[in-house]
């Protein structure tokens, strides 16, 4: 498995992400969204990944508003530029990825890692 965590460092659910690939001894990148963010590319394989832009929009943010009532494209451009507005953790493993904390997804991720061994 090849995980990245994409996260906020101030979030409960990143630091639970990070804990629970820590406690299994799974290697993984951390990526602090809020300097970073992600590319382009990254961000279309995560949306292909989790069913489309509303699954990694946090309605919570304080700048929610800000996109709320924007078409997609628009809510595209305005993601890349306020990585704020993510919700985190996302977590990737190569095209798969989860949008929280998922870990009943990652479970069956390492199951069939160690079934392809």
């Amino acid at each position: 498995m090849k995980i990245q965590i994409f996260g906020k460092a101030k979030s409960f659910d990143t630091k639970k992400a990070e804990r629970y690939f820590k406690e299994r001894g799974i290697p993984f990148q951390s990526v602090d969204i809020l300097r970073k963010g992600l590319s382009r590319g990254e961000l279309d394989s995560v949306l292909r990944a989790v069913g489309g832009l509303e699954a990694v929009i946090d309605d919570t943010a304080k700048d929610y508003c800000m996109i709320k009532y924007l078409l997609e494209d628009a809510k595209l451009e305005k993601l890349m530029e306020q990585p704020s507005l993510y919700r985190t953790p996302i977590v990737r493993n190569g095209r798969q990825a989860t949008v929280g904390y998922c870990p009943e997804i990652w479970k069956q991720w390492e199951e069939a890692e160690r079934h392809a061994m």
